[in-house]
């Protein structure tokens, strides 16, 4: 007989466990099924710590944030432009670390209170800075859709970094698209070098924050 024990079953184990297979299997195909199969328990077994499927996405959203956040300490000498622009560079890098990440984090809630810290600084820092609090939390909040936004087009079209879906194709859109030329031609700057795009598009906001609310 095996002496082995198994590690006990909890909600983080299990959300670590489906963000391995969402990189196998993406949002659609994984089941809370696959992820008992995974684990070596049966299903219901899982219903004792998420009584549905949003539950568990809210718990693997919690776990990506704490697992972006580990050792990570705010930059004290950060602007609140640069703040934004390296909060934001780090969130679409880890979205973009898991296949679907974007259709994960969207419309979930996180299930501790891991995040508030790195909120509180943020706001205080944009506060300080002479935004109001309501100005400060827009500021966040307008950043942050941006770049789950982003994120979830650019992983309709690389749902993994390199891997490029059927149908996007840069040069085949143009020649179907031969008849309207300023849209055949923006196609490149549409569906290519997704780095340079986000990061045009990010200092675009930032920079209206700043016009907008009257602060450097």
């Amino acid at each position: 007989m095996s002496t082995e024990r198994r590690a006990p079953l909890d909600r983080r184990r299990v959300a670590g466990t489906a963000l391995k297979l969402l990189n196998e299997a993406g949002l659609d195909g994984l089941t809370l099924r696959a992820i008992a199969k995974e684990l070596d328990v049966k299903a219901p077994a899982l219903y004792w710590h998420f009584k549905d499927k949003q539950a568990l996405l809210d718990e693997m959203a919690t776990e990506m944030f704490r697992r972006m956040t580990d050792g990570i300490e705010p930059d004290p000498d950060d602007s609140w432009q640069e703040r934004l622009l390296r909060a934001n560079r780090v969130l679409r890098r880890t979205l973009l670390s898991y296949r679907d990440g974007a259709k994960v984090f969207s419309g979930t809630r996180f299930t501790g209170l891991e995040h508030a810290e790195q909120q509180e600084a943020n706001l205080r820092l944009l506060t300080s800075a002479g935004l109001t609090l309501t100005q400060a939390a827009r500021a966040l909040q307008t950043t942050f859709l941006y770049t789950l936004g982003f994120v979830a087009e650019e992983q309709g079209v690389e749902p993994m970094p390199g891997e490029r879906r059927e149908g996007f194709d840069v040069e085949d859109r143009a020649r179907l698209m031969a008849g309207h030329p300023l849209a055949a031609e923006a196609g490149a700057a549409l569906f290519g070098d997704y780095d340079e795009h986000f990061e045009e598009g990010l200092a675009l906001i930032v920079a209206g924050i700043e016009s907008r609310y009257g602060t450097n």
